[in-house]
């Protein structure tokens, strides 16, 4: 995976310029449906085997097993920093993961409350131009699949008439791969994971197979075996199962917003209230 620098924080907002050449969206607030992308045969078949507890992947060697016992992840860990620090990534991305930076600052006393929190992010990527929305997937069980659910946040960056390019935000990524009873190397592999994750699919599709079989690793040392919700197939459905975008402001469930106190603070957004939707300031 190539390097990437970790980009300075900007807190200058787009000039008028940048926001017509880079950023265009028209949606409205409201829930859609989103085109779902058809899984091709190799991913089926890998489906099928995640899936199948009497298939092996192919390749399977008990040796090699027997060297996972040791569960060595500075190669894993290595790679992770490397996504960390990297420096080639395209320039609407770096402007992105600057202006999520500076959300989760600017929201933090509402990190306990995840949607809101979301929510919050989501409201303030709109502000900056950026086409952002809460992303809802939905899944039911077929062939042993779990049937769940996920809300994350995603952004559409429009290139051309017919290209548009889809960026993933997690807002707590390392907590998504927690397992019961994890090894002193997977602790260390959960601490190397960007605290929010900022990335197109290729990049998040890797680090989740690159986790599932950190997580299947580390407890088959302990002698426990991967659940459901932490197999491969169940995680790529979080992210890119059939989905649903919406950009209204509140969670479905919540109609008030309470702000935690921190370190015996009230913590208080600045902005103002319209039909009761709120706005934060940010100029």
């Amino acid at each position: 995976m190539a390097s990437l620098a970790r980009a300075k924080r900007v807190t200058d907002r787009l000039d008028d310029k940048v926001r017509v050449c880079l950023f265009s969206y028209g949606s409205s607030g409201s829930e859609h449906s989103a085109e779902d992308d058809s899984p091709c045969l190799s991913e089926l078949v890998h489906r099928f085997l995640e899936d199948d507890p009497k298939a092996e992947p192919s390749g399977y060697d008990s040796a090699s097993d027997t060297m996972d016992s040791a569960l060595d992840f500075t190669d894993v860990i290595q790679e992770v920093e490397r996504f960390i620090a990297r420096s080639n990534a395209d320039p609407y991305e770096i402007l992105l993961r600057t202006h999520v930076s500076k959300a989760t600052e600017m929201f933090s006393c509402f990190r306990s409350q995840r949607a809101i929190f979301r929510r919050k992010m989501m409201s303030f990527l709109r502000e900056l131009c950026h086409n952002a929305a809460i992303c809802k997937t939905k899944w039911d069980s077929l062939g042993g699949l779990t049937a769940g659910n996920y809300e994350f946040i995603d952004v559409i960056c429009s290139r051309g008439v017919s290209c548009q390019v889809r960026y993933f935000i997690e807002v707590d990524f390392p907590s998504e791969f927690e397992i019961a009873r994890p090894t002193d190397e997977y602790a260390r592999l959960l601490q190397a994971l960007p605290r929010v994750f900022v990335g197109k699919s290729e990049e998040l599709k890797r680090f989740i197979r690159i986790m599932s079989d950190a997580a299947r690793r580390s407890l088959k040392s302990r002698g426990l075996s991967l659940p459901p919700w932490r197999k491969n197939r169940y995680m790529q459905n979080k992210w890119f199962g059939p989905y649903k975008r919406t950009s209204s402001p509140n969670p479905a469930s919540s109609s008030t917003t309470s702000i935690p106190p921190v370190n015996g603070v009230n913590c208080r957004s600045v902005g103002f209230a319209v039909n009761g939707h709120h706005f934060v300031h940010t100029r």
